[in-house]
């Protein structure tokens, strides 16, 4: 028996005992893809479409500007916060659905530093997210150096950095590009024992797995709705506030809604008490209720089941490399240990940009990180077996036949 009959007959078991199966339905799957990006847009919902229409028909309609009241449009990011924070292993009141990432971050850092007025460094690891060091960067810059200044050093380095001028550490909990899982129990105990505080980015993590915002002790924490959340494209982010910093300092961007009393219009301004004061303008209606829509399809799902099959996914693909020699030309960089993968395998390769080109022709949905990093994304609520069989077959012929050098596949598109 071949090794790829081996891989074949693996899948079909893993398939056939799968007791998430049947959370696949409550997505809409294009005939004739095999979709493996969820870690950068999750599916569409099956309802999303008729449950937009009916706030279109009806309440933006009908009810027209009633329904910030008839329909609680005005409490959609208290509303929202709530919804999530069972997925993120938070109590209530302490998480907040507003903004982007990227402002969201910029607010939790500026309310960090205010929180350790004698520290001013912002510790970031090498290699993370581009928009949180840009947030971090253009806040230190506003601040001056006398203020803040943003230090960056490896991964590894990141516990033996902690110094007593560090006032908050910001750290994507997986890697964007290798797809590495941090331990946030280990980090912030080691943070706080040195008086810093820390701030997490957990867009690549929550949706796919626990992350136990309040058992791991987390300060602060950002993620987005559009990734494993599956809440559209744009959707709305979140932030995180633990309660016991909550009313002790205010947010920089203080917009009307993070105001104590919005609606008297007053002249000066009062902050909103715990993480309502987070707000800062007018909610995105429609990206709200999409986000309101899919996280519907959390319901009655175990995290823990989650990311169990979330391994079990991603190892099958890995254990899957080793096993043919067409893929002996791509390095993997993804931890293989479980308990430092999140919920994607990254490989390279020198042309990475066209083998992923090739692999989505095909009907294989990956997507390329620069330098050379194809991303093998694994939501486990609707990625299968098959669908990991059916990417390394696709990889496989692209690697031995080099069909990826095909002049149509060497055009970079905007977004990659």
């Amino acid at each position: 028996m071949s090794a790829l009959d081996v891989l074949k007959n693996k899948a079909f078991e893993l398939d056939r005992h799968d007791e998430l199966a049947h959370l696949r339905e409550r997505f809409y799957m294009p005939h004739g893809k095999v979709y493996l990006d969820g870690n950068s847009l999750g599916l569409l919902p099956r309802g999303m479409t008729e449950g937009l229409a009916r706030l279109m028909n009806n309440e933006w309609g009908d009810d027209l500007i009633s329904s910030w009241n008839k329909h609680a449009w005005i409490d959609m990011p208290e509303h929202l916060g709530e919804r999530l924070a069972p997925l993120l292993g938070a109590a209530p009141g302490q998480v907040l659905c507003s903004d982007s990432t990227s402002v969201n971050i910029f607010k939790l850092l500026a309310t960090a530093l205010a929180l350790r007025p004698d520290r001013r460094i912002i510790l970031i690891e090498s290699n993370d997210f581009p928009t949180d060091r840009y947030m971090a960067e253009g806040l230190a810059q506003l601040l001056g150096s006398q203020r803040c200044e943003v230090r960056e050093v490896p991964g590894d380095r990141l516990i033996h950095s902690m110094s007593s001028e560090v006032a908050v550490v910001l750290l994507s909990e997986v890697n964007y590009r290798t797809g590495r899982r941090h331990d946030k129990r280990l980090i912030n105990a080691s943070a706080h024992q040195a008086g810093v505080l820390t701030c997490w980015d957990v867009a690549h993590a929550a949706g796919a797995m626990p992350v136990d915002f309040d058992a791991t002790g987390v300060d602060f924490a950002v993620g987005c709705g559009y990734k494993f959340l599956n809440g559209g494209p744009g959707a709305p982010a979140f932030l995180y506030v633990a309660k016991r910093h909550q009313n002790q300092v205010s947010q920089p961007l203080a917009g009307w809604l993070g105001h104590q009393t919005p609606f008297e219009f007053e002249a000066s301004y009062r902050a909103a008490s715990g993480v309502l004061r987070y707000q800062t303008g007018t909610p995105s209606v429609l990206a709200m209720r999409a986000l309101d829509i899919a996280l519907d399809c959390f319901d009655g799902v175990s995290l823990i089941q989650l990311r169990e099959k979330s391994l079990t996914l991603s190892a099958f693909f890995i254990d899957a490399l080793k096993m043919h020699p067409a893929f002996k030309t791509v390095r993997l960089i993804t931890p293989e240990q479980d308990t430092h993968r999140g919920s994607q395998v990254a490989v390279c390769h020198p042309a990475g940009y066209a083998i992923a080109q090739d692999l989505i022709e095909r009907g294989i949905v990956v997507d390329f990180r620069a330098p050379d990093i194809i991303r093998f994304g694994f939501a486990p609520m609707y990625n299968t077996f098959s669908d990991v069989l059916a990417a390394l077959n696709a990889l496989a012929e692209s690697l031995s036949k080099e069909t990826y050098l095909a002049p149509r596949f060497q055009v970079r598109a905007k977004v990659t």
